[in-house]
């Protein structure tokens, strides 16, 4: 009786083997599939039951079958603008981003636009209120994140002044990672008039969400279709890691992007609730303005948006590019090609948070260091702060500013948004940013990194292992 049940487990054990080894590649990326398999050999019973709640980027057909629709109204929609649409020259790094960018996202690149950088966190949150509190007309605001703090506190009772004014004030929260914010004022602010809904709820709802883990990361906000901002900052206090103030940026616009900041809260309003929300059209256009476009990207596309971006941006650098996030987990595609882009002679800098707040997410960035190293990359770990901003600029022409964290959960799961910048002032202005974070960082030497210890080499690699799952 033994031996047989001792069979069947074993005949149980390497069916799923086999089974996993049959499925999971044809789902699944393969360098994601290769850390579910291997998961899966050393635990099948416990591996197959978290790939199936983890292992594939789900998302119900209706989500996609929404977002597919939101796409085709922004393409029919701007050819009537077409006075808007920024041309650049032909055979030029911006030439060959914006079309790429727009077969991805469907936003049009325009012209017009006057951005301004906010790198200082209270000025950027300070500046969010007063533009509520200036608004007249409606208020929409797209967060990841929302925390029942001081800074959670001053955004809600904006929101109820703006109310009590007559103003439409509508809220959009990711489900996950406003939990608290939700929890706290929900009720309050739907009491006060304000139209609150929560983003990817999951629970009883799976069948029109998906897979757990998905999120919406984007930070937003639309005021009066005149004034927008776009960036790294949520809507909670800086004190995310002890002792280590997160530092953000922020791009506040004016002019035609606007509108298209509108359309992609507007989008997210649709996909979550069914409503149809008009987006105007009526910002005029700014003098000497920059040429900007938007980047959405998330898995309700049929391609990884931001991925395919920023490897097309590393590869078209010719002389420097600068990339800042707080997380540093790369997909093969990039790895790849900040190697390619620092071989060929490229100035790669790359700028991280010496502070985080993931521990294991450390660890396995900290596996890419000497690869990168060894083929001349730059790393500078910023000190002072936890560094949360997202951006990179590309020679003196481009820049891009959004949500985008350069690892595989930001390319391939989280709903994301990025606002490309094509204008020499303003990436001399995301420059000289860059340089205060490096007059205050640590440039990392391969030699010193290689004497670090093999237990902590070992410990990095198999953090390195589970990219895909983290």
């Amino acid at each position: 009786m033994d031996w047989n049940v001792g069979l069947l487990l074993l005949i149980a054990d390497w069916t799923i083997r086999i089974g996993a080894l049959l499925w999971i590649p044809t789902r699944t990326r393969p360098a994601a599939a290769r850390s579910w398999l291997l998961l899966i050999g050393f635990v099948p019973l416990l591996g197959v039951p978290i790939y199936l709640l983890l292992g594939h980027p789900w998302l119900s057909a209706e989500r996609r079958r929404r977002q597919t629709r939101v796409s085709e109204v922004i393409r029919e929609e701007q050819p009537r603008l077409s006075a808007l649409r920024w041309t650049p020259q032909v055979d030029t790094v911006a030439d060959e981003l914006t079309t790429l960018v727009e077969r991805q996202g469907a936003f049009m690149p325009v012209h017009g636009n006057q951005i301004q950088l906010l790198s200082n966190y209270q000025q950027s949150l300070q500046t969010l209120i007063a533009d509520i509190d200036l608004a007249q007309h409606h208020v929409h605001l797209l967060y990841y994140l929302m925390f029942d703090d001081e800074v959670g506190e001053s955004i809600v009772q904006a929101l109820e002044r703006a109310s009590r004014r007559g103003v439409q004030c509508r809220l959009l929260l990711d489900a996950m990672g406003a939990k608290r914010g939700l929890r706290a004022y929900k009720e309050r602010l739907r009491a006060s008039g304000v139209q609150v809904h929560e983003m990817l709820p999951g629970g009883l709802r799976w069948y029109f969400s998906g897979r757990v883990d998905l999120r919406n990361h984007r930070k937003i906000a639309v005021i009066d279709n005149q004034v927008g901002t776009i960036g790294s900052q949520n809507l909670a206090s800086p004190g995310f890691v002890p002792g280590f103030p997160n530092r953000e940026l922020v791009a506040r616009c004016h002019g035609p992007i606007v509108p298209h900041l509108s359309a992609l809260f507007a989008g997210d309003w649709y996909i979550e609730t069914g409503e149809r929300l008009e987006v105007g059209v009526d910002c005029p256009q700014q003098d000497d303005g920059v040429a900007a476009q938007l980047l959405p990207s998330g898995p309700a596309y049929p391609f990884e948006n931001a991925r395919d971006t920023v490897a097309a941006m590393i590869h078209l650098a010719r002389r420097r590019i600068c990339l800042v996030t707080p997380y540093f987990v790369p997909d093969d595609a990039t790895l790849g090609a900040l190697r390619t882009a620092a071989l060929s002679g490229v100035d790669v800098q790359l700028v991280l948070s010496r502070s985080n707040n993931q521990r294991l997410t450390a660890w396995a960035q900290q596996s890419y260091y000497r690869e990168l190293l060894a083929c001349g990359v730059k790393i500078a770990l910023y000190r002072p702060h936890f560094l949360h901003a997202k951006h990179l600029s590309v020679d003196s022409t481009v820049a891009l500013i959004g949500s985008i964290n350069l690892d595989i959960r930001s390319f391939a799961l989280n709903a994301e948004v990025g606002l490309l910048c094509y204008d020499a002032d303003l990436v001399r202005r995301l420059q000289a940013v860059e340089a205060e974070y490096l007059a205050d960082a640590d440039l990392l030497c391969a030699e010193q990194w290689q004497q670090r210890p093999r237990w902590r080499r070992s410990l990095e690699g198999i953090a390195r292992l589970s990219d895909s799952l983290l």
